[in-house]
């Protein structure tokens, strides 16, 4: 369903399905009442939201992802390499290169940083030709996105609870990490991250150092330790302490990186994928143009 007022700067691109019941009702009212103010449509799948930006790329200059990490990326998809904006009203379970770049489920101060239309550019990290804008991995959290994919309901307490479930179950896996010029690293594991940005999203910080502008990706390999001092890890993880565990080897790279693993079980922005053989990372500078919100994060701006 399409709303076109026929004269506005950007269009809203809606997952109806993404969010919690409460919230995604109101946003849902809400882009209706503005009716006469924005244009925006609510798409039924990734193919049909690519279909509706290529058909409208030139009309508009901004193209806002209304919904969780799976609507960003799907309309970061389309705008990577271009002059048009990303924007997102974040209304998914965590929300996590939102959170980063300062947006907030709030239309009317959205519209407002639209009229603005101030921007900057941000990386995105490419893993076998699939963009990745926020986290992408191996381990707990791969195997957390897959259980998660398959729950009929959504919200953070679903996925504590699918969290939990993976986390006692949970193995290690053996991982090669081949960076050229330098020692491959050879390691088992219970989570392989690579990050453009701080977060997985809920404000779970798996890479506190990285930023989504400094020309880096952030590796954080974590071994496998004792599974009674997990909620030491969970408390590490949002006290934005992780890297300074002793089980836990942080480093950057801008440099292409291969990584060779038996473990077919990967996800990208928290959606589950599945890649075998090996695995090709590189990064993209200042690879996509986003709107800037009046609350983008200061480790963000400093690099600009």
């Amino acid at each position: 369903m399409m709303r076109e007022p026929g004269n506005n700067k950007a269009l809203f691109i809606l997952n109806p399905f993404a969010g919690i019941p409460p919230v995604k009702f109101i946003i849902s009212k809400e882009l209706s009442r503005r009716r006469d103010e924005l244009s925006y449509y609510k798409s039924l799948s990734i193919d049909e939201s690519g279909t509706l930006i290529k058909q409208n790329f030139e009309k508009y200059d901004v193209f806002v992802a209304a919904g969780g990490d799976g609507t960003v990326h799907t309309v970061a998809s389309q705008l990577i390499g271009s002059e048009k904006l990303l924007g997102v009203l974040p209304i998914g379970s965590g929300n996590g290169f939102a959170k980063e770049l300062g947006f907030k489920p709030n239309i009317r101060s959205l519209l407002v940083d639209i009229e603005k239309k101030e921007s900057l550019y941000v990386d995105t990290i490419e893993i076998n030709n699939c963009l990745c804008l926020n986290v992408a991995g191996i381990g707990l959290d791969s195997f957390v996105a897959h259980s998660f994919n398959k729950l009929k309901t959504r919200g953070f307490w679903s996925y504590v609870g699918v969290t939990l479930l993976n986390f006692f179950k949970l193995r290690p896996f053996h991982v090669k990490i081949s960076i050229p010029g330098k020692e491959v690293i050879s390691e088992d594991l219970f989570v392989l991250t690579i990050a453009n940005t701080r977060q997985f999203g809920n404000n779970a910080f798996i890479a506190p150092e990285a930023c989504p502008n400094d020309g880096k990706m952030d590796i954080v390999m974590i071994r496998p330790f004792p599974k009674i001092m997990f909620p030491f890890f969970i408390y590490r993880l949002f006290a934005k302490k992780l890297h300074k565990s002793k089980y836990v080897r942080y480093f950057k790279s801008d440099e292409v990186i291969t990584i060779s693993t038996c473990e077919t079980r990967f996800h990208v922005d928290g959606e589950p994928v599945t890649f075998s053989g090996d695995v090709v990372i590189r990064i993209r500078k200042n690879a996509l143009k986003v709107l800037k919100t009046k609350y983008v994060k200061e480790h963000v701006t400093s690099n600009l």
